[in-house]
C-alpha cells in the first residue's frame, strides 16, 4: 500500500504544474511514506519529485526508520551542532536540482524551522501551495482505511459505556476527561489522541470547543461529551449529550431538535451530491424550529489521519461526495450562559448513500 502511495505522490506531481512536493511531520508525512516521526526541535524533511526517488532530510538518530522500506529512499542526515543542518537541505536540494523550480508545500503544515532552511538552499525556487495536491490523495478512503476509522468508532463507544456510569453529580469536568482518556486507552486507543475530550456542562456546553474545567456538575445541566480514538492512525470523532438529573422542557426540546437534524443531516449525504446539502439539510431542522442563530458553526467535516480534513461539511461547499469520503456530522444548539446540546456521528459515503460508522443511541439519557 505505501510503494503504492509513493507513486500515486509522483503520479500527482506529474499532472500538476509542481516540481517537487515537501512534507515535514505530519499526517500528510505519514499517508505518502509510511514513516512516523514528531515535531520536534530538529527538522525533518521528505521532498518527493516526478521522476526521482524521494529524500528525506533527517537527524542522524532516526536513520533506523529507513531500513526495510518497501521502496527506495535517499537521506541526508545530519548530526547534533545545528551549524550543519544547512548543509544537508543544500546537499538533498543540489542533487535533486530545484533551485528555481516550483516547489508544493502544505501551508497549514510546513513549519518556518524547515521553511528557512529549504529557502537558503532552494534559491531562486517558488513556494506554492500543494495543499490540493494532497488531500485530494487522502480524500476517497480506501476499505482498509475505512476499517481502521471503524475501530476507532467501536473503541471510542465502548470508553464512553465504561465511563458513563462513573459520573455522579458534583464532579468536575476535568476528573470525567481524565477518566474518558484512560478507558479509550485501556479499551485499546492508540496513546496520541487526535483531539483531548471535550467534556463540558451547563453553561460551558455553550462554547462548541470548551475545555474541561474545575466547573463541578449540577442537576439540571445538559453535559457535553466530544471524544474519539486513534487505530493506525485514523481517528473518530464524537459527540453526545446527556441529562445531568432532570432538565428543563426547553433543553429537552433543543436535544429533540438537534437529533432530528443529526438524522437529517446523516440522511442527506450521498454520492453525486454536494458537500453543501448535508449543512443545508441538517440546519434546516433547527432554523425552522427557531434556533438558527444559535447553531455557529458547520455541519461537520472530514475525518481521516486527521480529525479536521477535507471534505467540509458547509453550506457554501459544491465539492461532490464520493464513496469512500468520511466526514461527521454534528450539528449543535448553543444558548450563551445556559446550556448547549451537540450530536456528532461519523459518515462514510456509499456506492448508493451512507452509512453511519456510530451507533451509540442519540436520544438523551439521564446520568448522574
Amino acid at each position: 500500500m505505501i510503494t503504492n502511495r509513493v507513486e500515486r505522490t509522483q503520479l500527482a506531481l506529474q499532472i500538476s504544474n509542481l516540481d517537487a512536493l515537501v512534507l515535514n511531520p505530519g499526517p500528510s508525512l505519514v499517508y505518502t511514506s509510511g514513516l512516523h516521526f514528531h515535531l520536534m526541535e530538529r527538522p525533518v524533511l521528505i521532498i518527493f519529485t516526478k521522476n526521482q526517488k524521494p529524500v528525506i532530510i533527517l537527524p542522524e538518530l532516526e536513520q533506523q526508520k529507513l531500513v526495510d522500506l518497501p521502496y527506495i529512499i535517499q537521506g541526508f542526515p545530519y548530526g547534533e551542532n545545528p551549524d550543519e543542518w544547512q548543509q544537508a537541505f543544500n546537499n538533498a536540494i543540489s542533487q535533486l536540482g530545484l533551485s528555481d523550480k516550483l516547489i508544493g508545500m502544505e501551508p497549514r503544515s510546513l513549519r518556518m524551522l524547515e521553511y528557512g532552511y529549504l529557502q537558503a538552499a532552494a534559491r531562486g525556487a517558488k513556494f506554492l501551495d500543494a495543499g490540493d495536491v494532497i488531500s485530494s490523495m487522502r480524500l476517497v478512503k480506501d476499505a482498509e482505511e475505512v476499517n481502521a476509522m471503524r475501530s476507532a468508532v467501536r473503541i471510542a463507544q465502548i470508553a464512553l459505556q465504561k465511563t458513563l456510569p462513573l459520573i455522579k453529580i458534583g464532579m468536575i469536568e476535568k476528573e470525567i476527561a481524565s477518566e474518558l482518556t484512560l478507558q479509550l486507552l485501556r479499551s485499546g486507543s492508540e496513546p496520541e489522541l487526535a483531539f483531548s475530550p471535550i467534556v463540558s456542562g451547563g453553561l460551558n456546553g455553550a462554547n462548541p470547543h470548551a475545555t474541561p474545567g474545575l466547573r463541578q456538575l449540577q442537576a439540571g445541566d445538559l453535559l457535553v461529551i466530544d471524544w474519539g480514538a486513534v487505530v493506525d492512525g485514523y481517528v473518530s470523532d464524537l459527540t453526545r449529550t446527556f441529562a445531568i438529573g432532570s432538565v428543563d422542557l426547553e433543553y429537552q426540546k433543543i436535544h429533540q431538535i438537534t437529533q432530528e437534524a443529526n438524522a437529517a443531516g446523516r440522511a442527506a449525504g450521498k454520492p453525486g451530491e454536494p458537500c453543501a446539502n448535508v449543512d443545508i439539510t441538517a440546519r434546516e431542522v433547527i432554523i425552522k424550529a427557531g434556533y438558527g442563530e444559535y447553531f455557529t458553526h458547520r455541519t461537520g467535516h472530514g475525518i481521516g489521519l486527521e480529525g479536521h480534513e477535507e471534505p467540509f461539511m458547509r453550506g457554501d461547499n459544491m465539492q461532490i461526495l464520493q464513496p469512500g469520503m468520511t466526514y461527521t456530522v454534528e450539528p449543535g444548539i448553543y444558548l450563551p450562559g445556559r446550556n448547549g446540546v451537540r450530536i456528532e456521528d461519523d459518515m462514510v459515503i456509499t456506492e448508493t448513500g451512507s452509512e453511519s460508522l456510530s451507533d451509540l443511541p442519540r436520544e438523551l439519557i439521564v446520568i448522574g
